[in-house]
């Protein structure tokens, strides 16, 4: 050991010491802080594990001398935990020290009430105060940012690889989705190559983002490559098959898996359901009960789909005997989905009365039973239900408009569809889509309006669809207005089933030279009249 080494060592013992000896009121001091702060911390730890928030609140602000970061910390995550993001900001506002773990409980609160707007502001702001994000960090804030920022996915990027944090699992996994989203394959890739310890969820984001983009080969040959899979591991190549509409591909997967879950199952049946094979999805669904595999309310609500989508109302109705017994229905997902099967069977009774138990409706559920009430002509129940929903304080959407006009174009009323289509966008900044314009053309032209409906589709800002088109065509036919008619027939190269309207308003103006014309086209390009058809429901093996 050096002696000068030692020398310092000792002297400087005997000087701590003879201070400390000097002066005992430090050590009492800094004791009876030390212990009043934990008289404080254990008693708030305990009344929030026990979830009396109350009294945590009130221990604390009873003894603002003894607050650690812990405690504040502990009584942010308990709002946030039960919803009440203002008093958790409000908290967070005053505290007087933040430690990165305080940041990343704000910011993970606003990311989990889908606040990209609030999360970029608090990123911004703990950047300022010179608090530097951590891994934790960068992935709450890319998964944030996702849906509305995504575009700063390449910036955040680059203050990863600043840090040095582009090794992480976490942070790469979070990168990997963003990436994913701007559908940049190439920087997808690179991101999971600087991975250095890739663990499954990795290998499994790197498998759905490439059946997200498309690449269903390359996310085979990934899952084939893998170390380790996991249930969610084929899962994601189930899921991936079926949104690339390679239904069979989806089914041979799943049928191979070593074990399948209440999820799995359900992401399968869904996939039937998406792609209108009602019956597969039911029969699925009657092999799930046979694995003894409970359905949760997803699955309910799925069957019911599949259900309203083939008109089977017994199977429905004994769906829903099921979700009683189960106590399901009490599942916002699985009332909408209730309401929407019983609408689209014609049991309009029973909807609204599904719809009226509801203690909670969200704007799928509005829309559901605005939307019914359209489709079945009770225009003026439709809007008195849209008034109650902006009343419960509920946002309309796209869709919710949709319906309001269909119910509109229904009830034949003209001035309330012209209000609602001028306030979507005034009052609730919702941009007219296609089937907006094609309700209100519809809606001009069932009223004998056509100049109207002319002109809304001339000054459409895109260029109008074949459902538009139809739209006046049909309003032509009906008020025997046939000068329009002269100007769509080009429209009718790219949209052959026109061609079947033009032939039937041509044969009621007598012009039978041009309606044989139009017939002749329509057959060259190998259109074909609808024909209608009729089911007979057969319920058998669902209990």
């Amino acid at each position: 050991m050096n002696p000068l080494w030692h020398k310092v060592h000792w002297s400087s013992f005997i000087i701590h010491n003879h201070i400390l000896l000097q002066s005992p009121n430090i050590i009492s001091s800094n004791c009876s802080c030390f212990i009043s702060t934990l008289s404080v911390t254990n008693p708030i730890q305990g009344h929030i594990r026990n979830g009396k928030i109350n009294h945590a609140r009130q221990l604390f602000d009873q003894n603002p001398t003894s607050r650690d970061t812990v405690t504040w910390n502990s009584i942010i995550t308990y709002y946030i935990k039960h919803n009440q993001m203002q008093y958790a900001h409000n908290l967070f506002d005053q505290m007087p020290k933040r430690d990165i773990v305080s940041w990343n409980i704000m910011l993970s609160g606003f990311n989990k009430t889908n606040n990209p707007h609030k999360l970029h502001q608090l990123f911004l702001q703990m950047n300022r105060a010179g608090e530097i994000p951590n891994h934790f960090t960068f992935s709450i804030i890319i998964s944030g940012f996702i849906n509305t920022f995504n575009v700063l996915v390449p910036q955040l990027h680059g203050l990863i690889l600043h840090l040095g944090l582009h090794s992480n699992v976490f942070v790469g996994s979070a990168l990997m989705r963003g990436y994913t989203r701007l559908k940049d394959c190439e920087a997808l890739h690179r991101v999971f190559d600087d991975v250095v310890v890739k663990d499954v969820s990795t290998w499994n984001a790197l498998v759905v983002g490439y059946m997200e983009l498309g690449f269903t080969v390359e996310a085979q040959m990934t899952f084939n490559k893998m170390p380790d899979v996991n249930i969610i591991s084929w899962t994601s190549l189930v899921n991936g098959y079926i949104k690339n509409g390679k239904i069979n591909q989806a089914r041979s997967i799943f049928d191979n898996m070593p074990q399948k879950n209440v999820v799995t199952w359900t992401a399968m049946i869904k996939g039937y359901a998406q792609n209108d094979n009602y019956i597969d999805a039911i029969n699925l669904f009657v092999s799930m009960l046979e694995s003894a595999t409970r359905p949760n309310h997803f699955t309910y609500s799925t069957l019911l789909d599949a259900c309203a989508g083939c008109s089977m109302f017994l199977l429905g109705n004994q769906l829903h005997s099921c979700i009683l017994k189960t106590g399901l229905l009490c599942e916002v997902v699985v009332s909408t989905s209730l309401i929407d099967m019983y609408m689209k069977c014609g049991d309009i009774e029973v909807a609204l009365c599904v719809f009226e138990s509801m203690e909670k409706k969200n704007t799928v559920s509005w829309n559901s039973v605005i939307g019914g009430c359209a489709r079945h002509g009770l225009a003026k129940r439709a809007l008195c239900e849209f008034e109650k929903m902006i009343e419960s304080g509920a946002k309309p959407d796209n869709v919710t408009y949709i319906n309001l006009l269909s119910a509109c174009v229904h009830g034949g009323l003209v001035e309330e569809g012209e209000r609602h289509f001028k306030l979507m966008g005034m009052r609730y900044g919702i941009k007219a889509e296609m089937k907006h314009y094609s309700c209100m053309v519809d809606l001009y032209g069932k009223s004998g309006e056509i100049e109207k409906a002319e002109k809304l589709v001339k000054e459409m800002p895109f260029e109008p669809d074949v459902g538009v088109w139809g739209a006046l065509l049909t309003a032509c036919g009906l008020h025997s207005c046939y000068e329009v008619a002269n100007g769509v027939e080009n429209l009718a190269r790219d949209h052959p089933t026109i061609y079947s309207m033009l032939v039937k308003l041509h044969g009621e103006k007598g012009e039978w030279s041009r309606a044989i014309e139009m017939r002749n086209k329509m057959m060259e390009t190998g259109a074909r009249k609808q024909k209608a058809g009729s089911r007979t429901e057969f319920v058998h093996g669902v209990t």
